[in-house]
């Protein structure tokens, strides 16, 4: 069958860029074997953030009494699952997004999609050959580090952890990430015992590490385990989880619980895509591209699969490049100074640009400057965070914004990295009080 454009996985970017170009009058082919629109709405962003927000609730209520008075809590996780079931999944349902696909004109195919050459993918005996090309937007799954016992236990990924509709009692988190802090502590919230096991010497590795501390000190500050710098050696599963984990300094223990969730990071979808057919590496650790997303003969890459930042809004962004490329309409290239991403843990993480550790690895005139608190608003409300700027001569590439609200903060930093504003300038600018993001004229001063 002769096509356009034939789009390979549809998560956020890959629908994005179908629906796009079925709009601009081309010939599209969306091809999935698993649900249109990808991790995010069924199994990432959207249902985690509704647990996130739940257990953020019970949060503020315990406040109360420092706050306000007195408070009753009574957790109920069937609210939760039930509004993760019908409000953000629909029981795990894409039916509403194939209907939008195909009003917009995109031929939807369920199926195991594979490249055969230049703009030609099979799938179930039927060859799609597009005249201009395949976007490849394939996607990630959850890494199983092989860990001695582990495979033969009924652990969770996020993806069973989304799905749960009863808790258990204890669990222990493999991963110090974005996610693993996230659901550990959204799970705490609702009453269970909770330890985190990170194999790096901090959680959050990638971020600065005073932003690590702050969060690991809340966590730990609500009951949670925290234990850093340490190897997960075996795992078994008899009557419950029974997790070796040690290190040089402590030696081995031995941690007990009803539950284990594995968030040790995720590994891109192309090994098994045929790549080999058109010349590419399926060994490869990503789809390497070009500032048009280009990667090959007629092929474009977008999302996970290029290593620039699993996140939905990079998919997105990447979509915009690649549609713009193959309509020839011209426009921005693909641009990675400013690349911000949001870890919704309470205090909240936002990020953008790099590290000061990484500005001084790649060299210049680094600078760094830190508001260890959120000022008078801060104080206010009884809440902890910082910010931190970090500037190579004149103008800023990095940021970290963590407190309340700080994805939000992160507007103005990201902002400030990505149009190049010099810091003269920022310093001259009006900063309302008392606002959180005031903190950010503190951590200017501090530069």
């Amino acid at each position: 069958m002769d096509v356009d454009v034939i789009v390979l996985g549809l998560g956020p970017g890959g629908e994005s860029a179908a629906t796009r170009l079925a709009e601009a009058g081309l010939s599209v082919v969306g091809i999935d074997r698993r649900l249109v629109g990808g991790e995010c709405p069924y199994y990432g962003c959207i249902p985690s953030k509704m647990m996130i927000r739940a257990a953020d609730a019970l949060a503020e209520g315990r406040r109360v009494p420092g706050l306000a008075g007195t408070s009753e809590l009574n957790p109920d996780w069937s609210v939760v699952a039930e509004r993760i079931r019908d409000e953000a999944t629909t029981d795990w349902d894409d039916r509403i997004a194939v209907d939008r696909l195909e009003a917009a004109g995109v031929r939807f195919v369920r199926g195991e999609g594979r490249l055969t050459g230049p703009g030609a993918v099979e799938v179930d005996g039927t060859t799609y050959v597009a005249s201009r090309g395949v976007v490849v937007n394939t996607g990630t799954e959850p890494a199983v580090p092989p860990i001695p016992g582990l495979e033969d236990t009924p652990f969770w990924t996020n993806r069973e952890a989304i799905r749960v509709t009863e808790l258990p009692g204890s669990m222990i988190v493999i991963g110090g990430g974005a996610i693993g802090v996230e659901l550990a502590q959204a799970f705490a919230r609702f009453g269970v015992e909770v330890t985190i096991v990170e194999a790096a010497d901090r959680i959050l590795a990638p971020e600065e590490p005073e932003a690590s501390k702050l969060v690991a000190d809340a966590l730990k500050a609500e009951g949670i385990g925290v234990i850093e710098g340490a190897a997960v050696s075996a795992v078994s599963h008899d009557d419950g989880f029974l997790v070796t984990v040690g290190d040089q300094e402590r030696g081995d223990q031995e941690l007990r619980a009803d539950q284990l969730l594995l968030a040790t990071g995720r590994h891109n979808n192309i090994s098994a895509i045929g790549l080999e057919s058109i010349g590419l590496d399926p060994s490869a650790p990503v789809l390497a591209t070009d500032q048009w997303m280009r990667a090959g003969e007629r092929l474009w890459a977008i999302g996970d699969v290029t290593g620039k930042g699993a996140f939905t809004h990079i998919s997105m962004y990447q979509a915009d490049v690649a549609v713009r490329d193959i309509l020839d309409q011209g426009g921005h290239a693909a641009d990675y100074r400013a690349v911000s991403r949001v870890t919704f843990t309470d205090p909240e993480v936002g990020s953008v640009g790099i590290t000061e550790h990484a500005a001084r690895e790649a060299g210049g005139v680094i600078r760094a400057g830190l508001s260890a608190d959120l000022g008078a608003r801060g104080w206010i409300a009884k809440a902890g965070g910082l910010v931190k700027v970090v500037a190579d001569g004149d103008v800023l590439v990095g940021a970290t914004a963590v407190g309340p609200g700080g994805g939000e903060i992160l507007s103005m930093l990201a902002t400030a990295v990505h149009a190049r504003i010099p810091v003269e300038t920022l310093e001259s600018m009006h900063f309302a009080y008392p606002t959180y993001h005031r903190a950010v004229m503190t951590a200017l001063g501090d530069l």
